[in-house]
């Protein structure tokens, strides 16, 4: 391979850092229980999504599938197994509020569906219809816009442009939401303990299904897999325990059911919509009979939706490619209409929930009012005096445009932050808004973070109509922003704000569904500005290198970047603790509490939780006498879903444990420390995605080979500021990961509805 300064694997074990050899004791195993272990985790568990839906409280949902099994091949008691905090997040619910806003809306729509078919029943009429244009679609029998035409609830075209005036705006947050009420919760234990299912899922069904949930359950016993962490198994066992003889695979009931769970396990994974063919062939591995009948039935009855999106706006299947991948434009302006597009695709079916899909036109309708409101400006006298040629790029593209991209590193978030600063001297109210706290702090003072622009605690607050009051708002992180995120932030835009998507396309996607930054480039609607201040040193040109698929070997006098290799995970456990407590205090100068561990997975011999065990017994042995933490424990807190904050206990009280966060006081609800909290020496790729530390140590034992990309390799090496160290015992499978393994791709909705509401030519239009 092509090695990284240092030793090269298989070599002896000395420590770069310092200069001597391991010749330390080996580290205790330590203690901290960590309680929310699932049958993924336990493995070598790659780093993904799913990874940070576990420190979000559901833990298990995206566990390894078990196809082919019959309902009836349990009891049900296993359901729910997984342990998931069942309380509200009392201190989230000011940042929660638009998206509770988000799901009334869904529940409207719901509600103004069509009558739904009698469930398990043989297909007739218009949902007869709607199999048969499916199938003749994909087969390509027949254009897509049959399909449409005959469906028994068309959706509404895209609009091509959106009215300012009717638009809905988001409303304050709303005071906490009332405890479930207990008869509910009762009615429901009633209804668990007659199907063999755990007494402690009462609540958190009551709190999913709401005050009918018994009444529902009864009916439709395959409800239960709505819940968080109910696997189909579960719910089959549950189902026969309560439907007896007449529980059947093909039960219309069951079918439905496994399609919500399917594109909700789908969303953990980042999907905002599934390709139907897809669907029906996960739902044959679930023994589903008639899988075209299941999803038909699915979509009759309103539990998904149906897209083809991109029909319209290019004029049927043969003409359905992937709009706006013209070359030689100009750097501020999207390809012309007319130009080839190269050959042409035909346009998938997808399958989605209205949670998301609500979320995705809603977004791209807000991105749309924005660049179609906004007056163009002159700041050439801003741009002139900015330090760089690309912030005056920056601003030179935000004067005229109302929605800009902008790609860089770590160096090049000063563009946004001058963009901002040049703004306000012309007497705007600009703000620049970054993912989380660390992000925050990087910034410098005036800097917000997203979820508190939301909701109001951070920013300048909110206009009489409800928008934000925010003339141009700078998100920086941009790769970080889900997709239910995004269009809450977008809708609280006022008209003709300038909004401007910074961020490095190189790191993980959101934790959330979706990928919106990628899918804003991909699309073209709006100018890109990429820019040309690189990262400095060794760090910079080994993280650049990364990002176009090369591990190189760099010079690194100063020990920016060395290679510990190691043989095993045992040895990459004790080689980590050294660094961290010894070599690189002493060599590199950043102290212990300073320096960050990276790992692939939570799960395996090097996870977080083998590692925080040992760094815990390093550094604050204890009994974790406090739900498994003690004061002075390094705590990651899952705040929200992919929102992670880091930080220190610094006691318990009677409401929680109280955590510092980045010089910010948060207190951790007791009910939420077993599922909400880990210890935080150690850490995820995706949890540190947004954040950097002055020293950093990535920890690659060989188990961890199936959880390398590209793109975690650039997230995890590229979070150090002044020092990357890396355990390294994977061999050839890290270059071969920066080199070939490309992002997991997701399929999302974003970018053909962008390409439908803003034709290519109307960034040019704005220039002119």
């Amino acid at each position: 391979m092509t090695a990284l300064p240092g030793a090269s694997p298989g070599t002896p074990a000395e420590d770069p850092v310092s200069g001597h050899s391991a010749s330390e004791e080996p580290v205790s195993g330590g203690s901290g229980p960590d309680s929310s272990v699932t049958a993924e985790e336990d493995g070598a568990a790659p780093d993904r999504v799913s990874d940070d839906a576990a420190d979000a409280g559901t833990d298990g949902v995206a566990g390894a599938d078990s196809s082919g099994e019959e309902p009836g091949g349990g009891a049900g008691g296993g359901a729910g197994g997984e342990s998931t905090g069942g309380a509200e997040l009392t201190e989230a619910q000011a940042e929660l509020a638009a998206q509770r806003e988000l799901r009334s809306r869904i529940e409207q729509r719901k509600t103004e569906k069509s009558a739904p078919i009698a469930a398990g029943g043989k297909l007739s009429g218009t949902a007869a219809d709607l199999l048969a244009a499916v199938r003749a679609v994909e087969s390509g029998a027949k254009p897509s816009g049959t399909f449409f035409e005959a469906s028994a609830a068309p959706r509404k075209p895209a609009p091509t442009s959106v009215a300012a005036p009717d638009r809905p705006r988001v409303p304050a947050p709303e005071p906490a939401r009332q405890q479930v009420d207990p008869g509910t919760v009762s009615a429901v234990l009633e209804v668990l303990v007659s199907g063999g299912a755990p007494e402690g899922l009462a609540a958190r069904v009551a709190g999913v299904l709401g005050e009918q949930a018994a009444d529902a359950l009864r009916e439709d016993p395959w409800r239960l897999l709505a819940v968080p962490g109910v696997q189909p198994e579960q719910a089959d066992g549950f189902a026969r325990a309560l439907l007896g003889a007449e529980c059947r695979p093909d039960d219309g009931r069951r079918a439905a059911a496994l399609v919500g769970w399917l594109l909700e396990r789908a969303a953990l994974r980042g999907h905002t919509a599934l390709e139907s063919g897809a669907v029906r062939t996960a739902l044959a591995a679930r023994s589903v009979p008639d899988p075209d009948e299941a999803v038909q039935q699915a979509v009759a009855e309103g539990a998904v939706l149906v897209f083809q999106d991109g029909v319209d706006a290019v004029g049927g299947p043969e003409e359905a490619g992937e709009a706006g991948e013209a070359e030689g434009t100009d750097e501020h302006e999207a390809p012309e209409a007319g130009e080839a597009a190269g050959p042409q695709e035909p346009v998938p079916v997808l399958l989605g929930l209205d949670r998301y899909a609500l979320a995705e036109e809603s977004l791209a309708d807000g991105l749309a009012r924005l660049v179609k409101t906004v007056q163009p400006a002159s700041w050439e006298d801003a741009a002139g005096a900015a330090g760089t040629p690309s912030a005056a790029e920056l601003i030179r593209a935000a004067a005229g445009h109302g929605l800009v991209a902008h790609t860089g590193g770590e160096a090049a978030r000063t563009e946004p932050a001058a963009l901002v600063e040049a703004a306000r001297g012309l007497g705007l109210r600009a703000v620049a808004a970054a993912h989380g706290e660390n992000g925050r702090r990087r910034l410098g003072t005036g800097a917000v973070t997203v979820q508190g622009l939301l909701s109001g605690t951070e920013g300048p607050g909110r206009d009489e109509d409800g928008t934000l009051a925010v003339d141009l708002l700078a998100v920086l992180d941009a790769p970080q922003l889900d997709v239910e995120t995004a269009a809450v932030l977008v809708e609280s835009l006022p008209d003709g704000c300038r909004l401007v998507l910074s961020g490095d396309p190189g790191v993980l996607w959101s934790a959330g569904a979706g990928r919106v930054f990628a899918d804003v480039l991909a699309a073209r609607v709006c100018p890109v500005v990429a820019s040309r201040t690189p990262d400095p040193g060794p760090l910079g040109e080994l993280v650049s290198g990364i990002g176009i698929g090369e591990l190189t070997r760099v010079e690194a006098p100063g020990k920016e970047v060395v290679i510990i290799p190691v043989r095993d995970a045992g040895e990459a456990v004790h080689r980590t603790v050294q660094l961290v407590a010894d070599s690189v205090p002493r060599a590199i100068g950043v102290p212990s509490a300073e320096t960050q561990v990276i790992t692939v997975g939570h799960g395996g011999s090097a996870g977080t939780r083998a590692l925080n065990a040992a760094l815990k017994e390093r550094f604050n042995p204890g009994p974790g006498r406090f739900g498994g933490f003690d004061p002075a424990d390094r705590v990651a807190y899952a705040a929200a879903p992919g929102r992670t904050l880091t930080g220190t206990v610094v006691s318990a009280e009677a409401e929680g444990l109280r955590i510092d966060c980045e010089g910010t006081s948060v207190l951790v609800p007791k009910e939420l420390v077993e599922s909400r909290l880990r210890h935080g020496w150690a850490i995820t790729a995706h949890q540190a995605a947004g954040m950097r530390w002055p020293a950093v140590v990535v920890v690659l034992p060989g188990d961890a080979a199936q959880g390398l990309s590209r793109p975690w390799v650039y997230t995890a090496f590229s979070r150090g500021e002044r020092h990357l160290s890396v355990v390294h015992g994977v061999e050839q499978v890290l270059p071969r990961a920066v080199a070939e393994i490309p992002s997991e791709d997701r399929t999302t909705r974003l970018r053909p509805l962008l390409e439908s509401l803003l034709a290519p030519g109307d960034a040019e239009a704005a220039d002119a």
